[in-house]
């Protein structure tokens, strides 16, 4: 599993938001398609949890060039600070929360030191990629909630 600080992608904003909303969101499947900067979260499947918690399980219908469905677990769960999951691959995305100055801070995390099979997301370039999803995944926070000042 390793320390490799290189295994660990993280991308920050601040919303005109407070915690408690922006977890609510994360918290509840059916909202992920809304801030989803990948492209690829297309709805959730039909048995998900209305809200997540620690162990949950809850599914995505996926699209990346074909369809395919992504079943993910919650493994870190601090209301309202901290969310996180994986799936079979091992790899973890984690959202940290941190109230300051305008709002709320959003760090979104891909961390694959704990991944299943590191060298292929290497060769497939995975960290490059979920740079500019986590990029555009907080964009689309950033839309969600507008600096209205």
């Amino acid at each position: 599993m390793g320390g490799a600080p290189e295994r660990v992608v993280r991308r920050s904003v601040v919303v005109n938001a407070t915690l408690q909303q922006i977890f609510d969101l994360l918290a509840n499947p059916s909202e992920h398609v809304n801030f989803d900067g990948s492209g690829t979260v297309r709805r959730t499947v039909d048995d998900n949890p209305d809200r997540l918690e620690l162990g949950a399980r809850f599914g995505m219908k996926m699209r990346m060039g074909v369809p395919y469905k992504m079943t993910n677990e919650v493994v870190e769960f601090e209301e309202p600070r901290l969310i996180a999951w994986r799936h079979l691959g091992g790899h973890v995305w984690r959202y940290r929360l941190r109230e300051v100055d305008g709002g709320t801070e959003i760090t979104e995390e891909f961390d694959w030191r704990p991944s299943k099979a590191p060298i292929v997301l290497k060769v497939m370039k995975s960290a490059d990629q979920n740079a500019r999803a986590i990029e555009g995944t907080l964009d689309r926070f950033a839309e969600l909630f507008p600096d209205n000042s």
